[in-house]
């Protein structure tokens, strides 16, 4: 149903209305480019649909301001990071305090507010006991060492195009033949990741099954649903069928909770009622501050503890100088006691629920072979109808020239999307009016593709 001639004459509208609109962003990514790697501080801020990154020079709740004087509604929200929205004020004031007050951010000493930390965790997520990294990368990687450990096993298993951050052990996907192969870009891969991990599609208990059988896998790490690749929803009884299927074949399991803590205060895991054995979270729950943390069970923590040869205090393989410094810790508390709190997720859900209403109704009024798809407070749509099952299906459908064109447009008219793909986070300073922003802009951008 698109005109790729229309969809290409759009796009080179929209990118030269973005050069003509961000003279000084321009200027400061060719200034950039003399001395770091990309032109950016990090190589995927080159993600853009125009040719050059925006640059900030301010950001309140759910507002970004660039170099240029544009104001955008920004519902990328640092693609989760900033889910408290930008510089929540109780969260800017404990850190000041702790770093500028009390002072000291990293002194290898624990501070009471960690316990704290731990104890709304635990109530959030229902795993007793805690442990704090500075990523959710990081996270994954020392839940992943621990449940080696205890179990002796060598392999985890992971989804066809999951998202864990930048764990060795996860760039492994299921190829259109269903072979099992390193994901196309994997930078330097220390071995062939066949040899450290099993992969399957989502949603397929029979081929889980089939993997488990090896008795290989210590762990299997998993999002309760799909994010980075678009939002893949679980189907009825299929976490219960993992939750079963791990604990016959003496596996462990991993929620990583980083994306889809969307779904509410305790994540999928409390919404869902699920009983994972590890949970693993980073990003949102330190309101912008650098933090991550894992959660175990009583059972896993006793079997770890039960280990006196584990060297869990310097060069075991778990933990690094600046986790759970006294800085993010703080940003922690007030992150959780004050902003991201039981009630501002229903606000939240209520505006996602809004969201999705609306791009529905233009889909529908285009009869667009198009889905949008809800996690909680996360909303986004894909070029598909229905929405994918698996990572697989998902990756199939992408259109990076309309995903493009979509971003682009949206920027040039003051609404921010994930650069990933098109996912929109509600934040508890998000507004009614800022969701029917981007519906005004998305039904012009339709309306101009499509006629």
């Amino acid at each position: 149903m698109i005109d790729r001639t229309r969809l290409a004459e759009l796009l080179d509208r929209e990118r030269d209305l973005f050069r003509r609109r961000n003279p000084r962003s321009a200027a400061a990514y060719e200034q950039a480019r003399e001395h770091l790697f990309g032109g950016v501080p990090m190589t995927w801020m080159n993600k853009t649909a125009a040719g050059f990154p925006l640059y900030l020079a301010e950001a309140r709740g759910a507002r970004v301001t660039d170099v240029d004087g544009h104001e955008y509604v920004d519902l990328c929200l640092g693609d989760t990071g900033a889910m408290a929205g930008h510089s929540p004020e109780p969260t800017v004031r404990a850190v000041s305090e702790q770093f500028g007050g009390r002072g000291g951010a990293t002194v290898m000493m624990p501070t009471e507010d960690a316990a704290w930390v731990g104890a709304e965790l635990a109530r959030r997520f229902g795993l007793p006991y805690w442990s704090f990294s500075l990523t959710a990368t990081d996270a994954n990687r020392w839940a992943i060492r621990l449940a080696r450990a205890i179990t002796g096993r060598p392999k985890i298993l992971v989804y066809s195009y999951c998202y864990h951050g930048s764990v060795d052990e996860v760039l492994l996907v299921v190829d259109q033949d269903g072979e099992q192969v390193s994901r196309e870009g994997n930078v330097g891969a220390p071995v062939d990741p066949r040899v450290t991990t099993r992969v399957v599609e989502f949603n397929d208990l029979e081929a889980l099954e089939r993997e488990l059988a090896h008795g290989d896998v210590a762990v299997v790490l998993m999002e309760p649903a799909l994010t980075n690749i678009g939002i893949v929803l679980p189907e009825p009884g299929y976490l219960r069928g993992v939750r079963e299927l791990t604990r016959a074949y003496g596996t462990l399991l991993i929620n990583d909770e980083t994306h889809t803590f969307s779904a509410g205060p305790g994540g999928c895991t409390q919404a869902w009622d699920l009983d994972p054995d590890i949970v693993t979270i980073g990003k949102a729950i330190g309101g912008g501050i650098p933090t991550g943390a894992y959660g175990l069970s009583a059972e896993v923590a006793a079997k770890v503890e039960a280990m006196p040869g584990l060297d869990l205090v310097d060069v075991g393989g778990v933990g690094g100088t600046l986790a759970g410094n006294a800085l993010s810790v703080a940003a922690m508390r007030a992150t959780l006691e004050q902003v991201l709190t039981d009630e501002a997720f229903a606000g939240m859900i209520e505006l996602a629920i809004r969201f999705t209403r609306g791009v529905q109704a233009v889909i529908d009024e285009h009869r667009l072979p198009w889905s949008v798809t809800q996690l909680g407070a996360r909303s986004e749509y894909r070029f598909a109808s229905p929405a994918p099952r698996n990572g697989g299906e998902s990756n199939a459908v992408a259109d990076a020239d309309l995903d493009d064109y979509l971003h682009a447009y949206l920027a040039n008219r003051g609404v921010l999307l994930t650069p990933f793909h098109n996912m929109a986070l509600m934040c508890p300073a998000t507004t009614a009016a800022d969701v029917d922003r981007h519906h005004e802009v998305f039904a012009e951008a339709v309306r101009d593709l499509v006629g």
